[in-house]
């Protein structure tokens, strides 16, 4: 018998206008195919084209005595229900109605000088965020399903 299909859920989406500092939370933005999220400073094509970072990252902290939210580790998306630092690369993700992101890389070393780093005393996303590439656009606004599509190696409707 097999498994229901992963999904999660789109908690925030964020941008920012300079590279290395927070992001702020957008009420919705479009994910353009091989650049990344319009109007974020990351936005510029290669293989970062878009981060993300579970909601539960950001609460993991905040039992840690951190004042931190969606957009203070400088994630595109913030999500929840998924475990995105478990996803292999290759992983492609169905990203609300119509966006799909396959992932690139998972985690990042943080570069000396992080405004994150200095700001929260901890940076996650070089551990639990993951990094993908827009490989179909569409919309993507809080509250949008994120489904995983397809696993290297696994079934091709996200099924394992």
């Amino acid at each position: 018998m097999s498994q229901p299909k992963l999904s999660g859920r789109v908690v925030s989406v964020n941008i920012s206008e300079r590279k290395g500092v927070v992001k702020h939370s957008i009420p919705g933005g479009l994910l353009v195919v091989e650049h990344g999220l319009e109007g974020d400073a990351h936005a510029e094509g290669g293989k970062r084209q878009v981060s993300l970072l579970a909601w539960e990252s950001i609460e993991k902290m905040r039992a840690a005595g951190v004042e931190v939210q969606p957009g203070d580790f400088a994630e595109n998306l913030t999500t929840a229900g998924l475990a995105l630092a478990t996803m292999p690369v290759g992983t492609h993700l169905k990203v609300g109605p119509e966006a799909e992101l396959a992932v690139t890389q998972i985690g990042k070393a943080c570069h000396q000088g992080c405004a994150i780093r200095e700001l929260v005393g901890d940076c996650i996303m070089p551990r639990e965020g993951i990094f993908a590439r827009v490989v179909r656009g569409g919309e993507v606004k809080p509250g949008d399903i994120i489904e995983v599509l397809r696993v290297p190696g696994g079934d091709s409707d996200g099924e394992r």
